[in-house]
């Protein structure tokens, strides 16, 4: 992956719109939270291959990392704390990272459904 180019992922979410296309939306502060403190509460969400369409899309840049909005009819896909990008067999990844390089956020958008994965 690679710093994300404002210009670029702003022009691939953009030819996106209208379009059905899969999400996958994750984040976490991972089973290492409790690890350093006993009182950390892990938190994390997950959805994948859900289909959606949205009518509106943009990417912001906040500080040291960037946010995104696609607005669908019925409401919002939402990530914050975004710091990198690829773009890889026709979707686009967008991935935010603590300081030691863990992943804390990811949202991918692709045409294609995402290969299943079983979370254990």
């Amino acid at each position: 992956m690679k710093p994300i180019d404002l210009e670029r992922v702003q022009q691939i979410l953009t030819n996106s719109i209208g379009k059905d296309v899969y999400v996958h939306l994750e984040t976490t502060n991972g089973a290492y939270a409790s690890h350093f403190n006993n009182e950390a509460v892990n938190v994390g969400a997950y959805i994948r291959n859900a289909r959606i369409s949205f009518s509106q899309a943009k990417i912001v840049q906040d500080d040291a990392s960037f946010r995104v909005g696609l607005k669908m009819d019925f409401g919002w896909v939402y990530a914050e704390g975004l710091s990198d990008f690829e773009e890889f067999n026709g979707a686009l990844l967008l991935a935010g990272h603590d300081a030691e390089g863990r992943v804390m956020v990811s949202l991918q958008i692709s045409d294609q459904p995402f290969a299943q994965e079983i979370v254990k």
